[in-house]
């Protein structure tokens, strides 16, 4: 087994290992969603009612058509495509972008509305309500940090492409950026049916 082989396998385990970590995380806060669920079924489906599921739909697509994108990249690179590789890679930033873009039009409603964690109208509304929004804010805030982050592996996978760091032959790095992507999507797969079509 070459060096460069070895270094490829364990770097794609590393990746699993850190991907499973971020399983467990967003899992744990399913289980969590899942217990107060049961505690406040109605309050849930009335706080989901005020969720706009297009918005909500609209980023569904977004990121699967992102994921679509990241694996042509990927495919591109390894026929030695390098500029539809790196046109794939663009446009699947823009996605995320496209994304973020959507949920801060989203939360800003929310805001405008004085439905935040915490709030006066929150505060004065049933149990459950405020449990649903607050785990909400938390979990969607969560997962958008990881596509910004996401996004931002991406442009440095870009540079290194440009620089020759990354190639037909070293493509590892563009492979687990995409694992990594794609587990991002995986998560929002989850959350929208949770929050947007709970109603």
């Amino acid at each position: 087994m070459t060096e460069q082989h070895k270094d490829y396998q364990g770097a794609k385990f590393g990746m699993w290992l850190f991907l499973f970590t971020e399983i467990l995380l967003f899992g744990g806060l399913f289980l969590l969603y899942s217990a107060y669920m049961h505690r406040y079924p109605e309050d849930f489906k009335e706080a989901g009612k005020a969720l706009d599921v297009f918005i909500g739909g609209l980023n569904t697509v977004v990121l699967i058509t992102s994921s679509l994108t990241m694996a042509l990249s990927i495919t591109a690179l390894r026929r030695n495509e390098k500029g539809r590789c790196m046109a794939f890679l663009a446009f699947t930033v823009l996605c995320a972008l496209a994304f973020l873009v959507n949920k801060f039009i989203e939360w800003s409603a929310k805001f405008g509305h004085g439905i935040f964690p915490g709030s006066p109208h929150l505060l004065e509304g049933p149990n459950g309500q405020g449990v649903f929004y607050s785990l909400y804010f938390a979990m969607t805030g969560l997962h958008g940090i990881h596509v910004c982050i996401g996004a931002a592996l991406m442009i440095f996978v870009m540079v290194l492409i440009r620089r020759g760091r990354v190639t037909p032959e070293n493509f590892g790095f563009l492979e687990n950026a995409g694992l990594y992507w794609h587990v991002v999507d995986l998560v929002w797969i989850f959350l929208f049916p949770l929050f947007y079509l709970i109603a």
